[in-house]
């Protein structure tokens, strides 16, 4: 008779649940098969491919609560559980699933609640010579205002053990520091809220990692385009990095081995990391798979998820053959997919709340064609021509420059409203000014974008309280399919992007002929 495996899934559909987390699970159960487990799937997703007939040995289509899955896994007598294929979700389970008798496979309850207890978390990189931002854990609105105080608004603040970064948000006074206390509450009551000094105008960088407990691989580095702060399930992010210097990339992976090492990993691994000032930050470890992986996977040709389940049931590394970190000769750019154009009057901004729905790939031997090509994937159509609409905030009028000299160059016409406009005219450059929506003057910049007179939109949030005018222009942005740029790293991108495009043609070849291409 085969032994039995059991795999938690990703659990309902919703916003905020990758379905890259059941790419995962899929893998998982082919591996098993492999390996001639009998594989036992546990989803309530009817949009999944986990929950598909053929795709386990047994299905179990029920809740992902402690009882359910107690339950088969009684009936069925598994030799033990996957529990990092199902994002947050069934992670939470591991710790309540231990003490009730059942065998977690891979990575251990224990190193799991090190990883989310930030207590346990801080000393453990503190041991390891590693930097995170200040930080402080709070369980009442007293203690947030006091842990704020000290680190300095702006602050990220976000409840523990929570999916897709939901209720997390970037706090700038007290007032939207007690406001968002009331509702991390009612988020998870059983859990401190996380209060992290935040990084302005830092660089992302998500690093997947594959660990066997005596070594690990690095599966890929990638760097985010938008800054740190906006929810990496929304970031568009390149691999290879495109911008970093090759030693921090190098005190990156040593940062990531070092910690997988530490935590006894056993499969896979997600760090986050923050550079500022060539420091790097540790923002937050995941000891499971993360929404990243199939990218990485299908970017390297190497299928992570699979080979991790190997690892779970005691292969390693050496006997699979995985044992050097890959280096690619091409780029890749995953871009997300967003739902705005279905949602009337919703401020088409990114944050650290996780919005997209799904996620494409660009791959090519350049960066800029490979961003070109994601976006194109991604339905922003990027212009070779026409008129460019810039307003940002103040600190970002100085970096907005030499985007808007790029595009001036390459012959787009500038127009801008009053102070950004007028930034810009002092340095140089042609700019034609106009009126916000809710000033006299006619014709403002709706009627600009209302008379198909704006091709490409760059504008930057100004923070907590945007003007109404900033979102009815980002709203109109989406409904009329304008691209719409949000951040200065994600207009430089798409700058380079058309300048590409324009030197020469797109050209389409299959993805396993990047993955002959030898570095």
């Amino acid at each position: 008779m085969k032994k039995k495996v059991a795999i938690l899934g990703g659990g309902p559909n919703r916003i905020g649940q990758g379905i890259e987390f059941d790419y995962c699970c899929v893998h998982a159960s082919l591996a098993l098969k492999e390996l001639g487990y009998e594989s036992i799937m546990i989803n309530c997703n009817p949009e999944t491919v986990s929950t598909d007939y053929d795709t386990s040995d047994r299905l179990y289509f029920e809740p992902l609560t402690f009882e359910d899955v107690l339950n088969i896994l009684e009936k069925e007598k598994a030799e033990g559980v996957i529990v990092q294929f199902g994002g947050q979700t069934p992670l939470k389970l591991a710790i309540p699933l231990m003490k009730a008798g059942i065998k977690i496979l891979g990575t251990s309850p224990k190193s799991i609640d090190i990883a989310e207890d930030r207590k346990k978390f801080k000393r453990l990189l503190e041991n390891l010579g590693l930097q995170q931002p200040e930080s402080g854990t709070a369980k009442s609105l007293n203690a947030a205002i006091k842990i704020a105080g000290k680190l300095g608004f702006p602050v990220l603040v976000r409840p523990s053990y929570v999916l897709g970064g939901r209720a997390m948000q970037i706090v700038y006074d007290e007032i939207m520091l007690k406001e968002f206390m009331e509702r991390a509450i009612e988020v998870s009551p059983d859990h401190p809220v996380l209060i992290d000094k935040f990084l302005d105008d830092a660089s992302e960088v998500d690093v997947d990692a594959i660990c066997d407990g005596k070594m690990c691989v690095i599966g890929g580095v990638m760097e985010h385009i938008e800054e740190a702060g906006i929810h990496s399930g929304d970031s568009a992010m390149v691999l290879p990095p495109f911008s970093l210097k090759n030693q921090i990339v190098e005190q990156i992976k040593d940062a990531t081995k070092k910690i997988a090492l530490a935590l006894d990993v056993r499969g896979l691994l997600n760090i986050q990391f923050a550079v500022k000032d060539d420091k790097i930050y540790i923002l937050e470890v995941n000891p499971r798979a993360s929404r990243t992986v199939p990218f990485v996977s299908k970017t390297i040709g190497v299928p992570l998820a699979k080979l991790a389940t190997k690892i779970m049931l005691k292969s390693t590394l050496m006997e699979i053959g995985f044992t050097k970190d890959p280096s690619l000769n091409y780029y890749a750019v995953k871009e997300s997919v967003f739902p705005f154009n279905r949602f009337q009057n919703v401020d088409a901004v990114l944050g650290p709340e996780m919005r997209s729905t799904g996620e494409v790939i660009g791959i090519d031997k350049t960066f800029e064609m490979a961003y070109a090509k994601s976006q194109l994937a991604a339905g922003q159509i990027l212009p070779l021509q026409g008129n460019v609409f810039i307003s940002v905030q103040d600190k970002h009028k100085p970096l907005v420059y030499n985007v808007a000299k790029g595009f001036s160059e390459l012959g787009f016409k500038i127009i801008a409203t009053k102070g950004t406009g007028r930034f810009l005219a002092e340095k140089g450059l042609d700019v034609k000014v106009i009126g916000k929506l809710y000033e006299s003057e006619r014709p403002n910049v709706i009627d600009y974008i209302k008379n198909n007179q704006i091709q490409l939109i760059i504008n930057t949030p100004t923070g907590k309280n945007p003007k109404r005018d900033i979102v009815s222009i980002r709203t109109i942005a989406v409904h009329k399919n304008i691209p719409l740029i949000t951040t200065i790293r994600g207009a430089i991108a798409t700058m380079l992007a058309i300048k590409k495009m324009k030197e020469k043609e797109l050209d389409v070849l299959d993805i396993k002929t990047y993955h002959m291409l030898k570095p």
